[in-house]
């Protein structure tokens, strides 16, 4: 059984498209190299905030998900293109993240 966490950007106010589009052109490759798998990503279409944007990535374990989560983060390519997106000023006001673990009779496992 995989877990799977929870991810929210709230962004700074007119930035949602450069996260969206770093994601599309930057991140989701280098997730691929270090082998991160995600479950999907959402906009808010009616909600609190059409700011924010929700995403899940699927992990083996907390492990795993220590193990290729900071291989990530400490990338050279990943730091340097965050900076890169960010020459503009901050994309991402806050992140809040939470852990899932699927019930026995979710449709995802």
């Amino acid at each position: 059984m995989s877990i799977y966490e929870l991810r929210v950007y709230r962004c700074v106010p007119g930035r949602l498209p450069a996260l969206l589009k770093r994601f599309d052109t930057i991140t989701l490759k280098l997730w691929e190299k270090h082998g991160i798998k995600q479950a999907g990503f959402w906009t808010v279409l009616v909600g609190e905030s059409n700011q924010d944007l929700y995403y899940l990535l699927e992990w083996d374990s907390l492990a795993d998900r220590e193990t290729k989560w900071n291989k990530f983060a400490s990338d050279p390519e990943w730091l340097a293109k965050r900076a890169e997106t960010e020459k503009d000023g901050a994309i991402v006001a806050n992140v809040a993240n939470q852990f899932l673990a699927p019930t026995s009779f979710s449709s995802v496992k």
